[in-house]
């Protein structure tokens, strides 16, 4: 029985079980936003504690809270908000250390968590072009053309010598599947 809640939990979005939470209390919810997400909160926590003992702790804090903070909250989108959760916990942490106790500090954490937003952002669009090169090459021109070059699905069909809804075809088929081959990779799920 246990077991098929589970499947049924775990085939849920982020959104969903934090529905569920705030409906029945079911922490199931908790311990599959775990899953998924416990590897991410370390990893934050490292970047800014520096301290692979306190950032475990911190981990585990942020996980045994989440039950309160998500009652408090309405969030729409789990991940960003966990993550900012994660960051402003760690800068608590950090201040009641002393290790920040001015804004110029602070400012510094923040300029640096920005630099590696853009990173990940370059990543991304790497991920992205090599998912397009992948494409079928009717697929890769339309995409190309439509969402890199702005062309509208008419300018294509002239330009490529193909009927409009053949365009249109191409289009959706080649982002269907560019979201697939992310999603196999595990980037741009659900908060992409």
């Amino acid at each position: 029985m246990f077991g098929n809640k589970r499947k049924k939990y775990k085939l849920k979005t982020d959104e969903e079980l934090v529905d569920l939470f705030k409906n029945d209390r079911s922490s199931l919810c908790i311990a599959i936003l775990y899953e998924r997400y416990s590897h991410l909160v370390m990893g934050t926590c490292l970047k800014y504690l520096k301290n692979e003992v306190e950032s475990q702790d911190m981990t585990m804090q942020i996980f045994e809270d989440l039950h309160s903070k998500i009652l408090k909250h309405n969030i729409q989108f789990f991940k960003s908000w966990l993550y900012m959760v994660t960051k402003n916990d760690c800068f608590m942490f950090l201040r009641k250390k002393g290790i920040i106790s001015s804004t110029d500090t602070l400012e510094k954490y923040e300029q640096e968590d920005n630099y590696s937003e853009l990173e990940s952002k370059e990543i991304h669009l790497q991920l992205l072009e090599k998912a397009i090169e992948k494409l079928k090459p009717e697929q890769k021109q339309c995409v190309t053309l439509f969402y890199l070059e702005e062309k509208s699905y008419q300018e294509i069909s002239l330009e490529l010598n193909i009927p409009l809804l053949k365009v249109k075809s191409a289009i959706q088929n080649g982002k269907r599947n560019i979201k697939i081959q992310l999603e196999e990779k595990d980037e741009f799920k659900k908060d992409n």
